[in-house]
């Protein structure tokens, strides 16, 4: 029996935002779509373009909704329905501004944080039971949140979300099956 797990970045449609820090999320996906050579999809069904991985018995669907990062939850509360997965089915990656730049932290689980994507999941999703993988973007050195999370990445934040989609990835199969314990010990040694 095929299992279907979906595995959501976090970000906003359009090329203004493809490099800000704020769609890292996206980018994540992307790089997996790529590594597998697979092709999003644009799905209005779902408001959302989404690719498809198969490995072992799982179907992994890969998806960045399009509904922009505060509304994400719209998207995918029907993606969900229709599959019939469970939210412990769903592992969402995102940018944590409290976190350095590449660092990672995981969880199932807890509340949004003040993070306006995973409000509108909770908002929309039956509960909040998911995987969540934060990958951190750091704080403005001048306080100015909108502009640091919308403004573009730079090298060092590029070089250091490459180290950690590598981590990220290697560990993906624990995330998605749950053994957060392990793909944590295992992350934590490649990047802190």
């Amino acid at each position: 029996m095929i299992t279907v797990k979906i595995l959501v970045g976090l970000g906003n449609p359009g090329s203004q935002y493809q490099r800000t820090r704020h769609n890292i999320g996206f980018r994540f996906v992307e790089t997996i779509a790529e590594r597998e050579g697979v092709q999003f999809v644009a799905s209005l069904r779902f408001r959302a373009e989404i690719a498809t991985v198969h490995s072992g018995g799982d179907k992994i669907l890969l998806v960045k909704p399009q509904t922009f990062m505060n509304n994400s939850g719209e998207s995918l509360a029907p993606l969900l329905q229709f599959y019939q997965a469970a939210t412990a089915d769903l592992c969402v990656l995102f940018d944590d501004l409290d976190l350095p730049a590449g660092k990672i932290r995981l969880r199932k689980g807890g509340g949004h944080g003040g993070h306006n994507g995973l409000r509108s999941l909770h908002q929309h999703l039956p509960d909040s039971d998911y995987y969540r993988i934060k990958v951190g973007i750091g704080r403005p050195p001048h306080g100015n949140i909108t502009g640091w999370v919308l403004g573009q990445a730079d090298e060092a934040d590029r070089a250091s979300e490459a180290v950690a989609f590598t981590a990220i990835e290697q560990q993906l199969d624990c995330i998605l099956h749950g053994d957060l314990a392990t793909a944590s010990n295992a992350i934590h040694a490649a990047v802190d």
